[in-house]
């Protein structure tokens, strides 16, 4: 029995001088040191040996036993050590070298100018409501005093989802809801993308307007004037004035078109003004009685201002864009120019 003893150690010495990776440091657990391994057999083969030997022999084969289990335990660790100087060799880094640049990142423009505009009226007072892109045709156009056969359907080309439901063609049906959902005074203002079947250089069939109604007592132009007299001059400079045209919208009357003196001449006249000195940046006006009566509100005791602006137009002025393709194309050569 020692001599099969002597003979397995050597066996077991040159097994593990060629062990050189994990998987064949387990097999050679498992040829010797498991359950069905050689060390294992000799504890089977005690009983062939005479009775009165088998403590001292059973003895030398748990010796046996343990320095197994220690030599597989020290050539576990040395394999350890090398894969762990091996990996560190490969992840190592060297702090000479120049460090990748991450670029980062930017708001894109209309959503700066969107959260330019609402820091403004929030400013002033005004809440922020977001209504459904998908609306009914009587919120988008009955009970803003657009009737099924009002030539003021024909100015804006709609996406029909349904034969009554729409892609919303302003934020406008915002107001409505909101005047249904609560009385006056109001100050609310309306951002979010609209839709029409129109495309060209300043024009997309996909843009965004932000909304503004106020409805109180004895409001008047005066007060739309002064409200849009502070935001050009946030928006545009200290420098900038606002005048008012005549114009139509079938829910506000009277409605006006709001121009700014030119920031970029100064009124004087250039080719961003076309000469004129003032370029045109939204609508609005005295919301319309019938308006106020669709909501339940009586137009005897409260009356409402409305504007609405151009989010696209806004920032094409501020930031000198002359396409508004150039806002929706991803390029980022265009875009990282707007880095705070």
């Amino acid at each position: 029995m020692e001599a099969k003893i002597n003979a397995l150690r050597e066996q077991m010495e040159a097994a593990l001088a060629a062990v050189h990776s994990q998987e064949e440091l387990a097999a050679f657990w498992q040829s010797y040191l498991g359950k069905k391994g050689s060390i294992a057999g000799l504890m089977k083969e005690l009983g062939a040996v005479a009775k009165e030997d088998r403590p001292a022999m059973g003895k030398v084969i748990n010796q046996f036993k343990v320095y197994a289990e220690e030599r597989y335990q020290q050539v576990r660790e040395e394999m350890d050590k090398q894969e762990l100087a091996a990996r560190n060799q490969s992840e190592q880094v060297d702090i000479t070298m120049p460090a990748v640049k991450r670029p980062v990142g930017s708001l894109h423009p209309i959503t700066i100018v969107k959260d330019q505009m609402i820091d403004v009226f929030a400013g002033m007072g005004f809440e922020i409501y977001e209504g459904p892109e998908i609306e009914d045709d009587d919120h988008n156009f009955t009970r803003l005093n657009v009737a099924k056969n009002h030539p003021a359907r024909d100015m804006q080309d709609t996406f029909y989802v349904a034969e009554d439901i729409v892609l919303r063609t302003h934020t406008s049906p915002g107001q409505i809801r909101v005047m249904d959902a609560e009385k006056p005074p109001i100050k609310v203002l309306v951002p979010g993308r609209v839709f029409r079947s129109d495309s060209d250089a300043t024009h997309s069939p996909m843009f965004h307007q932000m909304e503004g109604l106020v409805v109180d007592k004895k409001i008047t132009l005066c007060d739309l004037q002064g409200m849009l007299d502070q935001f050009v001059k946030k928006i545009f400079g200290d420098g900038v004035k606002t005048r008012l045209r005549p114009s139509y919208f079938p829910f506000t009357e009277p409605s006006v078109e709001v121009d700014v003196s030119c920031f970029e001449c100064g009124g004087k006249g250039c080719g961003l003004c076309k000469g004129t000195g003032w370029i045109e940046v939204l609508g609005g006006g005295i919301v319309h009685h019938k308006v106020l009566e669709n909501c339940g509100i009586d137009p005897n005791e409260y009356s409402g201002l409305a504007f609405g602006i151009g989010i696209e137009r806004i920032a094409m002025l501020k930031y000198g864009i002359n396409n508004i393709g150039l806002l929706y194309e991803n390029d980022l050569r265009f875009l990282k120019q707007f880095k705070d």
